[in-house]
């Protein structure tokens, strides 16, 4: 899938991705992914549905699906460079992956965000109805001792 808009190029073309550009954002400027390695991205990109935003070539967003393409889909590492923020972008990102044929009639998406309920929400996230019933294991500061 590939949409133009204003300049902007969003695709789920895996060739487009640039590793190293979203490693870059990840482990220098998000709050959840600080000091990640190089070599855990391209692995997470691997074994991900991914999608970039791109911009005279470059990437300038990006954001992942970690799902079985049959009944759940995890939303993960969501991010548009700050100069290009206030565009819109993250929207119409969201639009495409929604309606990727690898996303459709899944019984579960999931997220977790800091910042962006007000995104998500206009996309049908909600609040978990039993957040008593979710679990995790968090390793705080998984990167730092790499």
């Amino acid at each position: 899938m590939e949409i133009i808009d204003s300049g902007f190029v969003f695709s789920d073309d895996p060739q487009k991705i640039d590793p190293v550009a979203i490693h870059h954002y990840l482990s220098t400027q998000s709050y959840w992914a600080q000091n990640i390695p190089l070599e855990t991205v391209k692995k997470s990109i691997a074994n991900s549905l991914c999608f970039g935003i791109y911009y005279e070539g470059r990437q300038v967003g990006f954001a992942r699906w970690i799902t079985d393409r049959a009944t759940f889909a995890y939303l993960a590492d969501v991010y548009v460079e700050e100069i290009y923020r206030g565009q819109g972008l993250s929207k119409k990102l969201m639009s495409l992956m929604l309606f990727h044929p690898d996303l459709q009639g899944l019984r579960r998406y999931m997220l977790a965000t800091m910042d962006a309920h007000g995104l998500y929400a206009q996309f049908g996230f909600k609040q978990v109805d039993h957040p008593d019933r979710l679990m995790a294991i968090v390793i705080k500061d998984a990167y730092l001792n790499n």
